[in-house]
């Protein structure tokens, strides 16, 4: 059986095929938006979370407008889930995902993480890669079924577009390095990705992964200190780029995240929930 077929079986899907959206449950839908209202509607539930929950920095505009926008909506797919009992929220949007394949991106400008990462490892494969970014969800359905939604919907786009690599920025919440040196080193010495695949922060940005020796940590205690969506990545066999990144509108300090679609097991995918974080961006 291969890896993504394992997972399908986890959530109880027979095949790959039988994945079509949208895809339901209960009162939760998950699909991708399908109008500008609904992308709209991704974008306040962004700004609820990465500005007023969460405390990033908007512009004036994003402010007045209550919403979470940037060139790249324009060319991304915008991943759903929407409750359909919630007429109180813009088109009952409680989660997102922003979606980008490297045709598109190429065609467009480039990735959005190309401003804090060099993708040259990434341009240069081979095979389909798509960038994940803007990951959130609403407060009340940070839960299981949400997240198990989420999952089905990209891994159902990983196989409709024979995705190979999924990447993006994942991110540690402040800018005070020091007191993220543990699980910084700790990515370094246990999770850096082979160097074919290896994004680097860029010149003028990078700042170093590599803080303490190997000998010095603890790994269960830096395991511990590890934002649950990195923990998340590193579960589907995920690796980190080299360098990481402070992005000062959002108050975070980034790491690249590199997935090989053909690295994902269930043994991983069991602990797929905790997922339930909104930081990556």
């Amino acid at each position: 059986m291969l890896a993504t077929e394992w997972l399908f079986v986890m959530l109880g899907v027979t095949t790959a095929s039988n994945i079509n959206f949208p895809i339901c449950t209960k009162n939760l839908v998950a699909r991708l938006a399908v109008s500008p209202e609904e992308i709209a509607a991704a974008q306040s539930l962004r700004y609820r979370v990465f500005y007023e929950e969460m405390g990033a920095n908007p512009s004036l505009e994003m402010q007045l407008l209550r919403s979470d926008f940037d060139r790249f909506d324009e060319i991304c797919d915008h991943l759903l889930v929407i409750c359909e009992d919630r007429a109180d929220l813009p088109c009952g949007v409680v989660g997102t995902y922003r979606i980008l394949r490297k045709r598109i991106a190429i065609e467009n400008g480039g990735f959005y993480s190309s401003d804090e990462f060099d993708l040259t490892p990434l341009l240069d494969f081979k095979g389909e890669i798509m960038e994940l970014g803007r990951s959130c969800v609403d407060p009340e359905y940070r839960n299981r079924p949400t997240m198990q939604l989420l999952w089905q919907a990209i891994l159902y786009y990983v196989q409709l577009y024979k995705i190979e690599i999924l990447f993006g920025c994942a991110s540690f919440k402040g800018i005070k390095i020091e007191n993220i040196k543990l699980p910084l080193s700790y990515l370094y010495h246990y999770h850096l990705a082979p160097i074919k695949l290896r994004p680097q922060a860029i010149n003028g940005r990078f700042i170093e992964l590599n803080r303490l020796p190997k000998d010095e940590i603890n790994c269960s205690f830096a395991w511990k200190n590890l934002p649950p969506l990195i923990k998340g990545y590193l579960r589907l066999g995920g690796f980190v780029g080299d360098g990481a990144v402070v992005d000062q509108q959002f108050n975070t300090t980034d790491v690249s995240i590199i997935v090989k679609t053909d690295l994902i097991t269930k043994r991983y995918f069991r602990h797929y929930e905790r997922f339930a974080n909104p930081s990556l961006d």
